[in-house]
């Protein structure tokens, strides 16, 4: 499975590290991803889904419900 947030759609981005010399070599940004069951009261079951940090800042923020939603919307989610 790639490392790709199921809520927001986060994925690695590309860059450079960069020596004291200021030699540039290619890396990678990973996101910050771990894998979370959510319960849905309005579905009366539990999911599991692969998110980033930060959009599980917006869960407590939203709600699991309203998240849910827009990610559907935006066509993230496609449980």
């Amino acid at each position: 499975m790639s490392r790709v947030c199921e809520l927001t759609g986060k994925k690695a981005m590309v860059g450079n590290n960069v020596s004291h010399a200021m030699n540039k070599t290619k890396r990678k940004f990973d996101a910050n991803l771990v894998k979370k069951r959510f319960y849905i009261p309005e579905e009366d079951k539990w999911i599991t889904l692969k998110v980033s940090t930060s959009a599980i800042k917006t869960i407590n923020k939203k709600g699991i419900a309203a998240v849910i939603k827009d990610a559907r919307a935006k066509g993230f989610l496609n449980k």
